[in-house]
């Protein structure tokens, strides 16, 4: 027996051993080669300026996307990985175990159902252009096999992109909110669950982005200027990488794209200019289901009870090293969309754009579009992206804004409270039409010359009588917002008038850091001076004779902002406030948050101030920063002004920047319609590569607030070129 004992113990020594080692020890390079020679061949030439932003040309549009995809996998592959592992629905085989929630997502939703469906009736060119992208990604994770993290994922494929697409694209309007009010564990409130909007706790998430337009009326010499000031993360899936993309087929645009996206984003042509902003109408409705109490896949619409579609799908986890573990998580569908099963009822969630596959398409159009009306002709057939406003320019001097959204034609009920929990017991509240794409939101060609979207309501993109007519478009049945923006009032207050504006004046707007006096933050700095009685400490005191004497800017020396910006931030963390950090200029919801827990998080931001520094009087430069490798300098701006920064505390009292004014763009169509511009990222063209001389060598321009000129002409791409390569190849040296 002791023998036996013995021999069983060493056998579960070893077989631990054989675990350890398998879950630890490097997995072998996958085997790629086969990857290396697409079945179609691709060529294209990459051309890097000083910054190191790629240049790409080829002999086909295809061959274009082809080199696109080199250029930004040799500055970015592990995000490019993850992003076509989170479309798959495999991103915690890699990730572990915080990944797993996406991968059910993607089940959940039929990301890939979905992009199955619709994706062999995209245009034969958009399905060129997208397989040309990924046998770019094949051919780099070929030649450079050990930066691969999952063997598994490659051959990526066009579905792989176009199932990205579909994944994210309902996020920026909001249904990661919705989904996660539906997940938690706290009851819905039937009456309004306000999922429409936003309202995390930190603030270091923006919903937001600008777009300023100026058109030949209100310019000194008859040119067009349009100012793109996209608010993003900084780093990550939906981050900016900037690019030229010309091909010898008529293609020329430049601007920037988020990771696995084969096309500009936002930027220009030589002929039309363009950029969005998020908007957040009501674009996702979750209906409270009569549940069989004996048959939970049963359910009743009409007095009929239905079945479900219910599915089992395993989520495959990283649970140690290379060790996975699989857990079964049930899928149910039905007539509205998924189930999520929940202690209070079981609920469906219905969205705009569930079915779609064309942003892709959608984007690539705008890319070739010659005019204003091409341009938002690309957006007509609705069947791609699901929102965001749009603001847009031409070399005809001809300005555009569009409230585009992909708004469910609903009726007016008794009873039911579209922002609510939607009964899903009747037909007649089960949606399947659009609003018409000539019925959206739109301004075209405005007397007053000038066009504005900061997030805010499209009702007030111009003056008066350019603006929408609200009634319109109920608020009731399409959530088309009312309320302004800090960022709004103030593009509104510097932009109306009679007077000219020319480019640097354009860009003194977009480059305000003021908080307007009718804004939260003003009311919020009015109550808390107010209630100097309440507060005991010195410190406290002190701060709020600063504050007192603050003027509502975000500039370097400001000692005001650092207490104002730490008091909301500390709001925002707390787990008793629910407030869209995009409403800051709205004074409707000033009164949402109590005194005391104004009063709470007030203390709280002295007392962040006071530990790191000494004291509450402290420059606001010193408290804002970008950090970036050995980088660390001051920054101008703050949360929901027209610069927006949006930043993270640290343990030393400073809030490093993470968002905000992302990707900054001017351009320019002077009077004979020939198109220049210039452009700033925070950081650089190498996202991840820390040893590469392009990992932060804009971070002093974006930190000093300028811009660099755009090479976009072939005789300004050629002069600015550092190095040139083929696609495929290794990237020279400079």
């Amino acid at each position: 027996m002791r023998r036996i004992l013995r021999w069983v113990a060493a056998l579960v020594v070893a077989l631990a051993v054989g675990v350890l080692a398998y879950a630890f020890l490097p997995a072998p390079a996958p085997d790629l080669s086969a990857l290396a020679a697409p079945q179609q061949p691709y060529a294209a030439s990459i051309a890097r300026d000083r910054f190191g932003i790629p240049h790409v040309h080829g002999a086909t549009d295809a061959d274009t996307a082809y080199g696109l995809a080199w250029a930004h996998a040799e500055d970015d592959f592990l995000t490019l990985q993850q992003s076509a592992l989170a479309a798959r629905g495999r991103l915690a085989t890699v990730e572990g175990r915080d990944a797993a929630p996406i991968d059910y997502l993607v089940a959940l939703l039929r990301v890939r159902e979905t992009t199955a469906a619709g994706y062999p009736h995209l245009d034969a060119d958009i399905r060129a252009l997208l397989d040309g992208y990924a046998a770019g990604l094949n051919a780099y994770a070929a030649a450079h096999p050990g930066e691969v993290v999952s063997g598994e994922l490659f051959p990526v494929t066009g579905e792989d992109l176009v199932a990205a697409s579909v994944q994210k694209a309902p996020l920026f309007f909001g249904l990661d909110v919705v989904l996660a009010a539906l997940f938690d564990d706290a009851p819905l409130d039937e009456a309004r669950h306000a999922l429409a909007a936003p309202t995390g706790r930190e603030l270091a998430v923006p919903a937001g982005s600008n777009v300023l337009v100026v058109g030949p009326s209100r310019t000194p010499d008859g040119a067009t200027h349009l100012v793109s000031n996209s608010h993003q993360p900084w780093t990550g899936p939906v981050a900016w990488y900037e690019a030229t993309l010309t091909s010898d087929a008529g293609w020329r645009a430049t601007g920037a794209l988020f990771p696995g996206v084969p096309t500009i984003v936002l930027g220009h042509n030589e002929r039309v200019a363009w950029s969005f902003t998020v908007n957040r109408p009501n674009l996702a409705d979750v209906y409270r289901l009569d549940v069989d109490p004996d048959d939970p896949t049963r359910y009743r619409v009409d007095g009929e009870w239905l079945e479900m579609d219910v599915s089992e799908v395993g989520i495959e986890v990283a649970l140690l090293g290379r060790v996975r573990w699989t857990f079964p998580q049930e899928v149910a569908w039905t007539i509205h969309g998924p189930v999520i099963r929940r202690e209070d009822g079981d609920v469906a969630l219905r969205w705009a754009g569930m079915d779609e596959v064309g942003t892709f398409a959608q984007l690539y159009r705008m890319n070739r579009a010659r005019d204003v009306d091409e341009l938002l002709g690309a957006l007509a057939d609705q069947d791609g992206l699901a929102s965001f406003n749009l603001g847009a320019a031409d070399a005809d001097g001809r300005i555009a804004y569009l409230y585009h959204a992909l708004l469910p034609r609903r009726d007016e009920l008794p009873g039911v409270d579209w922002h609510g929990v939607v009964p899903g017991d009747v037909r007649a509240t089960l949606w399947d039409e659009l609003l018409p794409f000539d019925e959206l939101p739109r301004v075209v060609d405005p007397p007053a010359g000038f066009l504005q979207n900061a997030n805010s309501t499209p009702f007030s993109v111009t003056e008066a009588p350019g603006s929408p007519d609200p009634a319109a478009w109920p608020e009731a049945t399409t959530g088309v917002e009312r309320f302004e923006t800090n960022r709004s009032l103030r593009a509104m207050d510097l932009l109306a008038g009679d007077h000219a504006i020319d480019l640097e004046g354009l860009l003194a707007v977009k480059s305000d850091a003021r908080y307007d006096e009718r804004s939260v933050v003003a009311i919020w700095r009015d109550r808390l001076v107010a209630a100097r009685d309440e507060l005991a400490g010195d410190d406290e005191r002190a701060g709020l004779e600063v504050l007192a004497a603050w003027d509502l800017a975000a500039d370097l020396g400001s000692t005001g902002t650092a207490l104002m910006v730490g008091t909301i931030v500390e709001l925002f963390e707390d787990d008793r406030v629910e407030f869209d950090p995009a409403r800051l200029g709205d004074p409707e919801v000033a009164d949402r948050i109590p005194e005391d827990v104004l009063l709470d998080a007030y203390r709280h931001a002295v007392a962040w101030l006071v530990d790191a520094h000494g004291r509450v009087d402290v420059p606001w430069g010193e408290v804002n920063r970008l950090r970036r490798g050995e980088v660390d300098l001051p920054l101008r701006g703050a949360p929901d002004v027209l610069r927006a920064i949006y930043g993270q505390r640290t343990d030393d009292g400073v809030l490093a920047g993470i968002a905000g004014d992302a990707y900054v763009a001017a351009i320019t169509f002077d009077a004979a319609g020939n198109v220049s511009s210039r452009a700033v990222h925070p950081f650089g063209s190498a996202t991840l590569d820390e040893d590469s001389p392009h990992h932060a060598d804009q971070a002093p321009l974006f930190a000093a607030e300028q811009l660099r000129e755009v090479p976009f002409t072939d005789e300004e791409l050629a002069a600015a070129a550092v190095v040139t390569y083929q696609a495929g190849e290794d990237r020279p040296e400079p």
